[in-house]
């Protein structure tokens, strides 16, 4: 094998709700190394900025600027790679969300994932379709480019029936109604760095906007929180995570809720914001906790409800050898960790302040 095959650049993309966030890297020998990176903020709002960095954290370009569209967002970035002196990607990489039933496994994208796509926007509405936009334009300013799409459901396909079923019918699940898992790549991630020290029991806390727990044992989920979507499981940044489902059918029944009305309920208007009444940003929590009576429910209740779930997860490993915490919230705030630790001493968990 030439040189040129052991080493190629890829374009990675990761398309969120309001933001579109990217990466250039030379892939060497499987192992690979950022050359660019940056991101699109605010999309569809007043205040989008785009900014971008080399390898070495050096910045690049921050400018202020709307972008009405992930469509709009690609564009951008395509201009700025245009611009600059790296080489140019070999692939394209998206990441999906869900999969859906039948797309299990990362996997090349052609006419027919595409409308196994279209089929699972049903299961993440949030994502996909969005996903979607972005890979259809990606294809257009790429057209001789393979584009892969790696899904955040494929980590956890392989869990066992006892934790992958739901308790509803039969005929139901046969409709591909199950647990499917997400924060997949994350998970990926994780285990590509733990390499060879891996131990043989491993929680993941993935902690950010959305947020879920995983189980790991042997390198393979056995179990995690989140559901069927996204919304399932702890409470995060503006999703409700598992909710008594009497409560839908009360607001349902009484209050006259429609489809539309709970999806923005449980997606939207719960979780932190929810119970705080002010903002999903724990940073923001944080600052304003002191005066806040509901600021600090509300923190207590996100650490409470991980605890809880941190500890289902050991009984389902039946024990615990290391516990990582991942995403935006689990990298860098160092007091949410120290409260979900500090009520799991019982286990043994001790966490080194430095």
């Amino acid at each position: 094998m030439t040189s040129a095959a052991l080493r190629s650049t890829v374009l990675a993309l990761n398309c969120g709700s309001s933001s579109l966030k990217f990466g250039l890297f030379r892939v060497e020998a499987s192992i690979p190394k950022a050359l660019l990176s940056g991101e699109v903020e605010s999309i569809g709002g007043r205040q989008g900025k785009f900014w971008a960095k080399d390898g070495n954290d050096k910045p690049l370009v921050s400018e202020s600027a709307n972008f009405a569209s992930q469509q709009d967002a690609v564009a951008r970035i395509v201009a700025f790679l245009t611009d600059c002196k790296e080489s140019q990607p070999v692939a394209v990489g998206h990441r999906v969300v869900h999969g859906g039933p039948n797309l299990r496994r990362h996997c090349l994208v052609d006419e027919m994932v595409l409308r196994q796509l279209e089929v699972a926007t049903a299961f993440a509405p949030l994502h996909n379709p969005l996903a979607l936009s972005v890979i259809r334009f990606a294809q257009e300013h790429f057209p001789q480019l393979p584009q892969v799409a790696c899904f955040d459901t494929a980590f956890h396909a392989g869990m066992p029936d006892v934790a992958r079923t739901l308790p509803i019918p039969r005929e139901m699940r046969s409709d591909g109604i199950r647990r499917y898992g997400f924060h997949g790549l994350s998970c990926e991630s994780i285990i590509r760095q733990l390499g060879a020290d891996r131990p043989d029991r491993l929680i993941i806390a993935h902690l950010g906007n959305g947020v879920s727990i995983t189980a790991v044992k042997v390198g393979q989920s056995i179990d995690t929180s989140m559901g069927l979507t996204p919304t399932g499981g702890v409470i995060m940044g503006t999703r409700c995570g598992d909710l008594d489902p009497g409560v839908l059918v009360y607001l349902m029944r009484e209050k006259n809720f429609d489809a539309a009305r709970l999806e923005a309920l449980v997606d939207h208007q719960s979780g932190l914001l929810g119970i705080s009444g002010i903002d999903s940003d724990m940073r923001r929590l944080h600052e304003v906790s002191r005066s806040n009576a509901d600021a600090r429910l509300a923190i207590q209740m996100f650490c409470y409800s991980i605890r809880k779930q941190v500890a289902a997860m050991i009984a389902a490993l039946e024990g615990l050898d290391l516990l990582v915490f991942t995403g935006g919230i689990g990298e860098h705030d160092a007091t949410v960790r120290a409260t979900i630790c500090s009520s799991l001493s019982w286990l043994g968990v001790r966490l080194d302040p430095a």
